[in-house]
């Protein structure tokens, strides 16, 4: 009896999915709970595993293909024989052979997990010989290009380097990527943002003297007493922005049609940068969070994120975002709002700057803030104390614990 491979059941916020990758190919044997495929959708990578022993009959979508909630993708037959893997691997060997056929210059047909493992090893597609139906260039065949290419060099170390290529002068090499589903999204809310909104941006500077003054003092003793969670600049960003959300919560509301909805609680959204594209994993109720907690939940994003592992749960809402540009060496930006939130908050590079302090010049270690805000909901008096608010917090802790 056939089991049926079906798509997850997408939730509202997402309409259907691309079919990234097949890991497993008509013939191959399957145990329960195995990696079969996986659905690119606009926020997350979902993996569909498989329901039972068996081997994978079928497949009905291929790779590229549009799904829709629980479409068929393909059907797994039962038993865990792998009797017709023989017969798939004869039908295999004429596509492997006709696989050169592509003419040099043209491009190889590729997965898009395939494509991605092949530009961050600086693999050719055009060079390997692809497995896939019709030639198609697999996950696998570039894995395997990959550990020929790790070995390659202790077999060529022996003879005399040839010198590399030099291009011609005036020759302009291009090379056209598809755009991944969900940098495509949000490229689209992006624009659509600063479209629909009267975007704003107020600036500050803080002072981070007493942040890190604290978080030198307590970093060891922190980790130590919080299991290896590390104590970092971002949760004192997390729970300032909380308190100055309860003072000013039009910064913490958004607009639905004509009306102005305000959250009793904050979930606070953390953007992060991942091969796929910008993800705003969202760290629910953080008014209920203390440092440590704030700390290791965006340790957690952060893996997930590199992983492709986020759930779609975990990216959706969220009613404030901090983005941290400052990882990256960022000075000064103007974030852009994510919709239907009403404001982001941008933080930036820490630098030791000569400042006036008490009538006498002294070296500090400043951050720049930024805030970009939805002008139709939230006055520019509103901003500017909010951002006051954060600055005033950090530049003096001990205002989080008195509540002050």
């Amino acid at each position: 009896m056939a089991i049926e491979i079906k798509a997850p059941t997408f939730p509202e916020s997402v309409a259907d999915g691309t079919v990234a990758t097949w890991h497993k190919k008509p013939g191959d044997a399957v145990k329960r709970d195995e990696l079969i495929v996986d659905i690119e959708t606009d926020k997350v990578v979902i993996e569909v595993l498989a329901e039972a022993d068996g081997v994978l009959a079928q497949i009905i979508k291929n790779e590229g293909d549009t799904v829709l909630s629980n479409e068929v993708l393909g059907m797994l037959g039962e038993g865990g024989a792998v009797a017709p893997a023989p017969a798939a691997q004869a039908a295999a060997a004429p596509a492997q052979a006709a696989a050169p056929a592509v003419a040099a210059g043209d491009d190889q047909i590729l997965s898009p997990a395939a494509r991605k493992i092949a530009e961050e090893n600086g693999i050719d597609p055009n060079s390997i010989a692809g497995t896939g139906k019709g030639g198609r260039v697999t996950k696998e065949d570039v894995v395997a290009a990959v550990e020929a290419k790790k070995n390659a060099p202790a077999v060529a170390a022996k003879p005399a380097a040839a010198p590399a290529p030099v291009l011609a002068t005036g020759d302009r090499v291009e090379k056209r990527v598809p755009m991944t589903r969900v940098r495509a999204t949000v490229a689209r809310r992006l624009v659509e943002a600063q479209s629909s909104m009267a975007m704003l941006t107020t600036f500050n500077e803080v002072d981070m003297t007493e942040v890190m003054a604290l978080r030198s003092k307590y970093k060891d003793l922190f980790e130590k007493t919080h299991n290896g969670v590390r104590l970092g600049f971002m949760s004192f960003f997390v729970k300032a922005s909380v308190e100055a959300l309860k003072r000013f919560p039009a910064v913490n509301a958004s607009i639905d049609g004509n009306d102005i909805v305000y959250h009793g609680y904050q979930d606070i959204g953390v953007a992060v940068s991942s091969d796929r594209g910008l993800v705003v994993p969202v760290l629910r109720n953080a008014e209920l969070m203390n440092l440590a907690e704030v700390e290791n939940g965006i340790a957690t994003f952060g893996k997930k994120a590199r992983d492709g592992k986020l759930s779609i749960d975990e990216m959706t809402g969220g009613t404030f975002t901090i983005t941290n540009g400052g990882t990256f060496g960022s000075m000064m930006s103007t974030p852009i709002v994510n919709p239907p939130q009403a404001a982001i908050l941008g933080m930036h590079n820490i630098i030791q700057r000569p400042m006036a302090v008490n009538g006498q010049v002294v070296i500090r270690p400043m951050m720049y803030l930024a805030l970009s805000y939805d002008h139709r909901l939230i006055d520019g008096k509103e901003a500017v104390s909010f951002l006051v608010t954060i600055k005033n917090l950090l530049e003096d802790p001990a205002r989080l614990l008195l509540d002050i």
